[in-house]
């Protein structure tokens, strides 16, 4: 099974071609995205890489965390679900003033 591991603190000339790169020393990997501003169009600086397996991502963890990439010393480890959006209209004004 795929195991999604997050790469934060990266350059922001890091391409997803040379995060595939490094990775793949430690295993198959599935897919490597960089995370763009939408508006911009500029790196987030932070992205995810998918290992084949658990085994080639704890190896890839523990082969690239610390480690410098253009520049930068990489922040990997295993990425977190992204916590459900609240539904609702959100903010407004509930209250009043009984005058």
């Amino acid at each position: 099974m795929a195991k999604k591991l997050y790469v934060g603190n990266l350059s922001y000339n890091t391409t997803e071609d040379s995060l595939r790169n490094l990775f793949s020393q430690y295993g198959s990997v599935t897919s490597a995205k960089i995370i763009f501003d939408r508006e911009s169009g500029n790196s987030k600086g932070f992205g995810f890489i998918e290992m084949g397996t658990d085994e080639e991502a704890s190896a890839a963890i523990a082969g690239t965390n610390g480690n410098d990439l253009d520049g930068r010393q990489l922040r990997v480890n295993e990425a977190m679900d992204k916590p459900p959006r609240r539904s609702g209209s959100g903010g407004g004004y509930s209250g009043g003033n009984n005058w």
